[in-house]
């Protein structure tokens, strides 16, 4: 397991204090009186400009962790435990923090966007297929921010430029199916950030693209975690991605986290059992699903 160590990762430990924590969380699908469980006590802390790694096979209740964090979930979905954002921009946090499980949906649309942000898997159905990326990106800056049309459009193009889409200002009235999957995924990443949210969600966000993409994927998102002290939570069944980005890497299996710890714990010392049998999991050979392809394609 030496190539998985040798990663993007820096070596500093987290020392600043979360601003989401989720405690005890707990999701069930179905008729309320016998809701079927999908996630069943679940805790984390997101840190500023770390990178929190949520690792498992699907059905494993990942995503659904995450979607339940934004209040996305189906209207049929029971939510337990307790989710608090420490964001004093967000709704009046205090020092207690902000609970989101059993807000209103009017206070919550104010954070989601704006103070907490998700990538999704594929951009081509994030994406409005029928929008210019210029709407997007202002509709979204104008709503949250308040900012004119002038100020909007250069945010945009500001955006655009940051997560390295070619020509910016062309970029912008064009339509999303006139991009490769990789430059529409840095334009969901450029509308993710356009409020500067404190939290990021990316579920699977690099699922679809090849192995040079995906590297320039998480790259961008190494560096903007850092440069911006975003905190993310990264949800991917690759452990060749979350060995190449994540701080902290925690194991879900059926509904509950079996492992969690820094990342050179769990890839290079793993006490559960699950997830020595994942980790044996990986290619042996070389081939481009290997961990340290994908490390060798973002040039660390």
């Amino acid at each position: 397991m030496t190539d998985v160590l040798n990663t993007m990762v820096p070596d500093a430990e987290a020392t600043a204090p979360a601003v989401l924590s989720v405690q005890g969380l707990t999701v069930g699908i179905g008729p309320r009186k016998a809701p079927k469980p999908i996630v069943t006590g679940i805790s984390l802390d997101l840190v500023p400009g770390r990178i929190h790694g949520l690792a498992g096979e699907s059905g494993s209740g990942k995503t659904v962790s995450s979607l339940a964090i934004l209040g996305l979930l189906p209207a049929n979905a029971t939510v337990g435990g307790s989710i608090t954002l420490f964001d004093a921009d967000s709704n009046g946090a205090g020092p207690g923090g902000t609970e989101l499980i059993g807000m209103r949906r009017r206070a919550l649309n104010r954070i989601r966007g704006r103070r907490i942000a998700m990538i999704f898997q594929d951009p081509s159905s994030s994406l409005h297929p029928q929008l210019t990326v210029g709407s997007q990106l202002t509709d979204h800056v104008r709503t949250h921010l308040k900012l004119g049309r002038e100020a909007a459009r250069d945010r945009a193009i500001e955006l655009l430029t940051r997560v390295r889409v070619p020509n910016p200002v062309e970029a912008l009235g064009r339509y999303p199916h006139q991009f490769s999957g990789g430059q529409r995924q840095r334009i969901a990443i450029a509308i993710a950030l356009a409020c500067d949210p404190v939290v990021l969600l990316a579920d699977e966000p690099t699922t679809a693209l090849d192995v040079t993409v995906q590297a320039g994927i998480l790259h961008l998102l190494r560096d903007l975690a850092d440069e911006r002290q975003l905190a993310v939570l990264l949800v991917t069944h690759d452990l060749g991605v979350m060995s190449a980005i994540a701080d902290e890497v925690s194991v879900m299996r059926h509904g509950v986290i079996v492992e969690t710890g820094p990342r050179e714990q769990i890839f290079g010392a793993p006490q559960h059992a699950y997830t020595r049998e994942l980790l044996e999991s990986l290619p042996s050979a070389q081939g481009a699903d290997t961990p340290s392809a994908i490390q060798k394609e973002a040039g660390r």
